[in-house]
């Protein structure tokens, strides 16, 4: 039941789903939601087309417990198929709209979903033509919805699904779904295997979400950019529902763009900018950068991984006065649940991803799943309303353990004042000559130079040692990378073991969809020594 006493901007609301949320953010009339390109939506809006949405996808059929599939850029269309989708009680499957048929062959059958939405054109790609040639191959989809465009026969047009009219319609309840329900279907990344669905319930998003926003002090004045992806954690709750709970505004774009993100700054004041590390580069090369008001925003979130010292430098000194912070999150936690504190320094922020936020706890295990003392390298692991209750038809697999904790597959150590620092993905650690590797360490030292703008260490065979290090590098714009150099730096900083048996300097390093270094696809590519 939703709390109408909670007052506005609070943090703290009752609502347990997300049409919950919905209905009582759109409470207090004018308030804005969506400030998008070609227009701003304030949540009384938003909820009325939502409502007719919804009205729409049950006329065709879907229903409680039913899979819709969506796979287009950011927009206020996307957000309102997904409020309308768990209105009805159906779970929405968030596919990347630069996915191609392995990933929606895999996916759409994996998740058994009865009904795909997708651009009717992305660039130069033709999802028409695509998804007409696909339709043998994924059986259970029975519908076929085209943003911006007419598609084949027998599809429909997006605004096609939407009842007629203003107003609310005859049936404005918050729908049938409970707290534990699934809400969404979020493929994992892929940057160490096979993608696995991780099943979000209203309950775990809107935990994450409501812990976020209580943790960084989010407010109904702020404005946070939304260029992070929908079908990633970063866009759907750390943007979108963090605002949403303390009803503030998302200044949405329809993918990330530098020059398009500098603009919506001072377009909108933005007040909250979250991104990965690759999007606060781009922006802050641009040479426009320097001449944009950029002193609306006050917080900067840096997602994935703790933040190299010279990009925390450069971001400290750009946005004047801003707050800086650190978000660890995953699929399986619906979202952050570990932010730098808000007293944080650069050289906490550079060693530590923070401290648990909300209620969660964390702990550091060995192998086999017992608590280390501070301090003690060991996998990183979360409990709490934030953890997904496994994958979808793969039950909870190792990944989820008995006892409520989820095993990150992250390695970490936790100090004595619970700061929890990253060493490395689990699966990434490399063992040479006996001794662990932490790719993260040796990353951090060589992303420190000036002249790096990216970095990457794998652990690749080796006859004698078993394993060593290979690094590779992006140099910076207009900034050379000297690999000898770089290895006298490592050398320097850094145990022998740990210093990297080659550094190859690159133009670019593989990406995934939410702008992690893939590094499965650097393994693939080994260049051999």
């Amino acid at each position: 039941m939703t709390d109408l006493a909670a007052p506005r901007g609070s943090a703290t609301l009752a609502s347990t789903t997300l049409p919950e949320l919905l209905s009582h953010a759109a409470r207090d009339g004018e308030v804005p939601f969506l400030r998008c390109p070609e227009r701003t939506w304030t949540y009384t809006e938003f909820a009325h087309v939502v409502d007719r949405f919804a009205s729409g996808l049950r006329e065709l059929g879907i229903t409680q417990g039913d899979r819709v599939a969506i796979a287009a850029p950011n927009s206020a269309e996307w957000l309102i198929t997904w409020f309308a989708t768990v209105k009805v009680g159906a779970v929405l499957v968030t596919l990347n709209v630069a996915y191609r048929e392995r990933e929606f062959d895999f996916m759409l059958n994996q998740s058994g979903s009865v009904m795909l939405l997708t651009s009717a054109q992305d660039g130069d790609f033709d999802f028409v033509s695509f998804l007409d040639r696909l339709r043998p191959r994924i059986p259970t989809v029975r519908h076929f919805v085209f943003l911006g465009g007419a598609g084949f026969a027998g599809s429909h047009r997006w605004e096609d699904l939407r009842v007629p009219g203003e107003g609310p319609v005859a049936d404005p309840d918050t729908g049938p779904a409970a707290p534990e329900d699934p809400a969404v279907i979020l493929y994992t990344s892929g940057t160490t295997g096979e993608p696995k669905g991780a099943t979000l319930t209203h309950a775990s998003i809107i935990a994450s979400a409501r812990a976020q926003a209580e943790h960084l002090a989010q407010t109904s004045g702020d404005v946070a950019i939304g260029h992070m992806p929908l079908n990633h954690v970063g866009g759907l709750t750390c943007t979108v529902t963090a605002s949403m709970v303390v009803q503030g505004s998302v200044a949405l774009l329809p993918r990330y763009s530098p020059a398009q993100a500098l603009d919506s700054i001072g377009r909108h004041g933005v007040t909250i900018f979250i991104g990965v590390p690759t999007m606060y580069a781009k922006m802050m090369e641009l040479p426009e950068f320097a001449g944009v008001d950029v002193s609306s925003v006050r917080t900067c979130v840096i997602g994935g991984s703790n933040v190299e010292p010279a990009m925390g430098r450069r971001i400290i000194d750009s946005f004047d006065g801003a707050r800086l912070a650190n978000l660890y999150g995953l699929s399986e936690t619906s979202g952050g649940c570990i932010i730098s504190a808000a007293d944080d320094d650069l050289d906490t922020l550079v060693e530590t991803l923070g401290v648990p936020i909300g209620d969660f706890e964390v702990r550091i295990a060995d192998d086999d799943n017992h608590p280390l003392p501070p301090d003690a390298d060991g996998e990183l692991q979360v409990r709490g309303g934030c953890v997904s209750p496994g994958y979808w038809d793969l039950g909870a697999p190792s990944t989820f353990l008995p006892d409520g904790w989820l095993a990150t597959g992250d390695m970490a150590l936790r100090r004595p004042d619970g700061r929890v620092a990253l060493r490395g993905r689990k699966k990434e650690m490399y063992i040479r000559g006996g001794y662990n590797v932490y790719p993260a360490e040796v990353e951090n030292v060589i992303a420190g130079e000036p002249s790096i703008a990216m970095c990457a260490v794998i652990g690749v065979p080796d006859v004698v040692n078993g394993e060593v290090g290979h690094a590779y590098v992006v140099p910076a714009t207009g900034a050379t990378a000297d690999p000898e150099a770089l290895l006298d730096l490592c050398r320097t900083k850094l145990a022998r073991y740990k210093v990297p048996a080659r550094i190859l300097v690159v133009d670019s390093l593989p990406l995934t969809p939410s702008g992690k270094i893939k590094k499965v696809a650097l393994r693939d590519a080994m260049v051999a020594p």
